[in-house]
């Protein structure tokens, strides 16, 4: 009775449930944050507005059984603020994380430069040991030698020495006839030549 009293028809009752709808939204919505409206307080708002509407369309003769939010949209203006900050975020977000791994990535490098230097003087340090030892046991192996055959590890000596000095590649010297370098040419013995002279030129020997 008291619909058709104060409104009459649906139409009118649509309409005006449409103004106080948008009254009640307003206030409500109006003291929440977009979060609260879309995730936290959804229910709760909803729930607020149902009861606000509820009251004022009592008077038409209106019983709001439930209200519903289907959408919450922003100014444009608004929406590119939200756009913009959102933005501005995820940039910050992503400066950090890469800024994050530049630095693990440099603690890597920075470790793994220190590992291979550490290796290094270790690989090096044995080798230098090992060259050592290889010295001192082929000291003793020539000494021994020598001890047992001077000739022979003379003439082994020269034969080394020959092998070094008298490469391909045009190797050039210039000795004197009866220097002791040439002395198993002379003789197979290796022993020096008497009354050699030692005066003039003597031309490249190959």
């Amino acid at each position: 009775m008291k619909f058709y009293q104060t409104i009459g028809t649906v139409e009118a009752a649509n309409s005006q449930l449409s103004i106080l709808l948008n009254s009640a939204l307003r206030r409500v919505l109006g003291e929440a944050t977009l979060t609260q409206v879309v995730r936290d307080q959804r229910e709760h708002l909803m729930a607020r507005v149902r009861e606000q509407l509820d009251n004022e369309a009592q008077g038409y003769g209106i019983a709001v059984v439930d209200v519903r939010i289907r959408r919450a949209d922003l100014p444009e203006q608004n929406s590119q603020a939200v756009y913009q900050r959102m933005q501005t975020e995820r940039q910050q977000e992503a400066a950090q994380y890469r800024a994050e791994g530049a630095q693990k990535a440099q603690e890597i490098r920075a470790k793994a430069d220190r590992d291979v230097t550490v290796l290094l003087a270790e690989a090096q340090s044995r080798g230098e040991r090992t060259r050592g030892e290889g010295d001192a046991e082929r000291n003793r192996i020539f000494a021994e030698a020598y001890g047992r055959d001077p000739d022979f590890f003379s003439f082994y000596r020269s034969m080394q020495a020959y092998e070094t000095g008298l490469r391909a590649n045009d190797t050039r010297m210039l000795l004197k006839p009866d220097s002791e370098f040439f002395r198993f040419f002379v003789d197979p013995s290796g022993k020096p030549r008497e009354g050699n002279s030692t005066s003039g030129a003597t031309p490249p020997a190959r």
